[in-house]
């Protein structure tokens, strides 16, 4: 019976972790509202509108080194059907752009790096727009560093002008969820499937909590008899990225959440695919997150991208508004989703996850203000 269940059990994670993973793989939504937003950019007449009624609608402008118009916007150049025009932005509509915003949101990997690669470009336009006042700040869903590690890599790529209050990784997005909850005050612990980044940040708040690195060479033993003991203190259960991850990981999570009154299921992201090297894309915590939720049958809080709960305390932390924020992202249904969700301007840029085949497919029902081979392009002829 024992080995029964632990086959059915593997099964059943697999299966869901696979699911979520597949679906994941697809960065497009196909829900309603996605849909209903995509027919208006279909519907909107482009060439005859401003700079900020344009972004408004949602359509599609791609950056790019042509030659710059005399006056105002150049005529939009349809390149697929995906809009009614989907238009190249022109150098001299660079500037309007940048002004349009007095703050940047930049998710990290595919934008400003990819794996420890720093991407051409980046440190003069970082220090291009801040010569321009621009705030600029750095999201990032994964939460293997914290923003103390973070800011060492952004510091060992160059970018000595980043400072840790610019950094939002989705560690600290958890930490920052459990502390506004105040879930130190119930005097419970929170059971950790994910990396040294999420424990740094939860010391920094004073929550307690066990797992993470140390259970990674942990193993079950399926013999006769064998009952896994877990900690009934336990009141949350927070997945992040976790390269060790394993059996005794997802049965110890499964067992805290459905045994345990009230345990909490928090989930770092859920993206599919993460950027841990250069040379290819890796499974991301969607398959970690989409295991244990298979096992458990509980549906987890997400407090990184797209989810609101990191823009909501972007904006409260830098008395922000939606419109004077304009995201910047390599994933359609992570990057842009979060800024469209939130009521920002978009850009998507190409050096990441997604192709503009992609992007400009009939399926894809996301659709960002503007997009880019790379951010770099921004800082090309703008006018001063």
């Amino acid at each position: 019976l024992v080995h029964t269940y632990h086959k059915l059990l593997t099964m059943a994670c697999l299966r869901a972790s696979i699911e979520a993973v597949a679906s994941s793989f697809k960065p497009y939504s196909t829900t309603a509202k996605h849909a209903n937003r995509v027919a208006t950019v279909r519907a909107a007449p482009a060439a005859s509108v401003s700079f900020a009624s344009r972004a408004s609608f949602g359509s599609v402008q791609k950056l790019a080194a042509v030659a710059p118009s005399t006056k105002g916007f150049s005529r939009p150049r349809a390149l697929n059907v995906m809009a009614a025009a989907v238009n190249k932005l022109q150098d001299t509509d660079k500037g309007a752009f940048i002004d349009s915003a007095e703050a940047f949101i930049f998710d990290c990997d595919g934008v400003i790096w990819k794996g420890d690669s720093i991407i051409p470009g980046i440190p003069e336009t970082l220090d291009m727009l801040r010569s321009k006042g621009k705030r600029l700040i750095f999201v990032t869903n994964n939460s293997t560093k914290s923003r103390k590690g973070y800011l060492k890599k952004f510091h060992d790529l160059g970018l000595t002008s980043v400072t840790a209050e610019e950094i939002f990784s989705s560690s600290f997005a958890a930490a920052a969820y459990f502390e506004m909850n105040n879930f130190k005050a119930t005097g419970k612990k929170v059971y950790v499937v994910g990396e040294i980044g999420i424990q740094e940040e939860l010391d920094l708040v004073g929550v307690p909590y066990i797992g993470g690195p140390e259970d990674g060479d942990k193993k079950i033993e399926l013999k006769p008899g064998f009952f896994l003991e877990h900690d009934h203190d336990v009141g949350a259960v927070v997945v992040g990225f976790d390269r060790y991850f394993n059996y005794y990981k997802i049965q110890y999570a499964t067992l805290c959440l459905r045994e345990n009154p009230g345990c909490q299921f928090i989930a770092t992201n859920t993206d599919a695919v993460t950027h841990l090297t250069d040379a290819q894309e890796w499974a991301g915590n969607g398959s970690m997150v989409g295991c244990i939720k298979g096992s458990s049958q509980k549906e987890p809080t997400v407090v990184g991208k797209p989810a609101a709960f990191m823009l909501d305390y972007i904006k409260n932390k830098f008395g922000l508004r939606s419109d004077q924020i304009c995201m910047v992202g390599d994933r359609l249904d992570t990057d842009i989703l979060f800024g469209k969700d939130g009521g920002l301007r978009t850009m998507l840029v190409l050096s990441g996850v997604t192709t503009e085949a992609e992007l400009l497919s009939e399926g894809n029902t996301i659709a960002p203000d503007f997009y880019t081979d790379s951010l770099a392009e921004l800082n090309s002829n703008v006018l001063a």
